[in-house]
């Protein structure tokens, strides 16, 4: 009985253990992240070949244009199967935030603080690609340039 007594013990060490240990990660994988940096890498690459499509408010098409978070949204659809928030507001709760010095390409940068305006998709070497305004196109600016640098900027990690 006693045998029994311990058996069923440490199996409930065990099972209590297993349900609150962290489970393994995905190759790849980060534990701030939805996708893997590879897709992230994809992420960054569509993006840059976007650059030229004209903005267009509400968009998220290639033909239709596309707008800052319609960019973002058809990028992850596309390389990583993700779907995104459709707004910039809500991209401020998508996926996990990033300390600035720690950016990687793919991570989303939203400008605007608390409350951001503005989002673009980070593409390395201090750049990223976004979708700026009426008028504009899809382009590829720099997080250092005169405007952007002076601008408040967050960074999230799908």
């Amino acid at each position: 009985m006693q045998t029994l007594r311990r058996s069923t013990v440490l199996f409930t060490c065990l099972l209590i253990a297993a349900c609150g240990s962290t489970p393994p990660l995905a190759p790849g994988r980060s534990r701030a992240s939805l996708i893997s940096a590879e897709q992230s890498r994809d992420a960054a690459i569509h993006a840059m070949g976007l650059v030229g499509t004209p903005y267009r408010y509400g968009g998220n098409t290639v033909d239709g244009g596309f707008d800052c978070s319609g960019l973002i949204g058809f990028v992850y659809r596309q390389s990583a199967g993700l779907a995104t928030p459709r707004t910039v507001a809500r991209l401020a709760d998508f996926g996990e935030p990033v300390a600035f010095d720690a950016l990687r390409t793919g991570d989303l940068v939203l400008f605007g603080g608390g409350r951001p305006t503005h989002a673009g998709i980070y593409v390395g070497e201090n750049r990223f690609v976004h979708a700026p305004s009426t008028g504009g196109e899809v382009r590829l600016d720099r997080l250092d340039g005169p405007y952007w640098s002076r601008q408040r900027v967050e960074v999230r990690r799908p």
